[in-house]
């Protein structure tokens, strides 16, 4: 891929209107001015964030102005994007440690000599009443109550508040504040970005692209989630985030090399999975860590799960129960445990059983073949 692909193709989920007509504002040769917006509602930041701020990064490398905005503002309200039910309410205070602990986690992608960081409640809380009627009256009711969030919460019967029905608007505004030319997002923001590019048409008569970058699925193939357990944050250690990659399912191999790294896919597929996965996890966690850290990784989760275990230090299980105490099973081994726990599910049976397992040889003709096995039934 060349520059433009990489920028307009790769990890791009959909560019509005339309890719032709943003390959044709930047073939003008004036910068961009380009932004992603974050509301810090947490502490902690997961892989699944770095995609558009890793977007971001390269514009700014191909030579755009690029903008990286805290919501400060628009967190007072809190994004009902995805939501079933209103966000709890956010202090300053956590606010402010939020955004301390986030620009942390995103120096790992973000160059701030590069990026410029604003927040949005320097103009959103200057606003005044006649300012937010004017920028409401460019908007009707009926289109911020068709998002999807909404709807589903209404034919459920349950409570959508006013003030969330703001928040597309605030976050709309941003655009118009700034006055970009183009917004970055998750396909989960695609609602709230379009009412920026709504506003910018209106309020200044000027084009404003969207550009959404794809979902990414957690370990164990659902939609990441704190709640859920299944996220790969910027915060792990390198070791966890080499473990957690090289868990998540074969299927999901594909999008997580698109969107999280460099590597060529077509290449990627002539290896084996679990080629493909360690070749996967060392180049996420070299982004995340470093190379260097990435190796050692590799190194940890090589000793830990996949050398042979020395002979000596083998306890064959006595029982089926103790067959229980097994947490993790090599995937090369699966195929022999499991043969040996169908072999001791059947041994323990015929030591119940002897007479019927008799019957049944002699019945199928396989006494000659099976029925030696009878001399070691009272060892079993």
């Amino acid at each position: 891929m060349n520059q433009m692909e990489e920028l307009l193709i790769r990890g791009v989920d959909t560019i509005y209107p339309n890719i032709k007509a943003l390959e044709k504002r930047i073939e003008n040769g004036k910068p961009l001015r380009v932004y992603i917006g974050v509301d810090p509602t947490g502490t902690k930041l997961h892989i699944g964030h770095s995609i558009g701020l890793s977007k971001l990064q390269e514009f700014a490398d191909a030579g755009h102005e690029a903008i990286l905005l805290f919501g400060t503002g628009t967190v007072l309200v809190g994004d009902p994007s995805q939501r079933s039910e209103a966000r709890k309410r956010i202090t300053e205070d956590e606010i402010n440690e939020n955004i301390k602990t986030w620009k942390e986690q995103v120096s790992k992608i973000i160059d701030f000599e590069k990026v410029k960081v604003v927040q949005n409640s320097d103009w959103l809380l200057k606003l005044t009443l006649k300012d937010i009627i004017d920028i409401a009256s460019n908007i009707t009711a009926v289109h911020l109550f068709k998002r999807e969030s909404f709807q589903r919460r209404i034919d459920k019967g349950d409570t959508v508040w006013f003030h969330e029905t703001m928040y597309p608007l605030l976050q709309g505004y941003d655009s118009v504040a700034m006055d970009v030319d183009l917004e970055i997002g998750g396909t989960d923001q695609t609602f709230n970005m379009l009412m920026g590019r709504e506003l910018m048409q209106k309020m200044k008569g000027k084009e404003k692209f969207v550009l959404t970058t794809p979902m990414i699925l957690g370990t164990d193939g659902q939609q990441m989630s704190k709640s859920t357990g299944n996220c790969i944050w910027l915060d792990d250690s390198p070791e966890d985030m080499y473990g957690k990659i090289m868990s998540i399912p074969d299927a999901q191999i594909d999008s997580y090399a698109e969107l999280l790294t460099n590597l060529s896919i077509e290449e990627l597929k002539r290896e084996e999975p679990v080629n493909q996965k360690k070749k996967l996890a060392r180049a996420i966690v070299s982004k995340f860590h470093g190379v260097e850290k990435a190796n050692l990784a590799q190194e940890h989760f090589e000793k830990k799960f996949q050398e042979k275990i020395p002979q000596e230090h083998i306890e064959f299980p006595r029982t089926l129960t103790s067959l229980a105490t097994i947490t993790y099973i090599d995937p090369s081994q699966s195929t022999l445990a499991y043969k040996f726990v169908l072999f001791a599910s059947l041994m323990n049976f015929l030591r119940k059983h002897k007479r019927i397992f008799v019957i049944l040889s002699l019945v199928a003709g396989l006494g000659l073949v099976i029925s030696p096995l009878l001399l070691f039934l009272p060892y079993l």
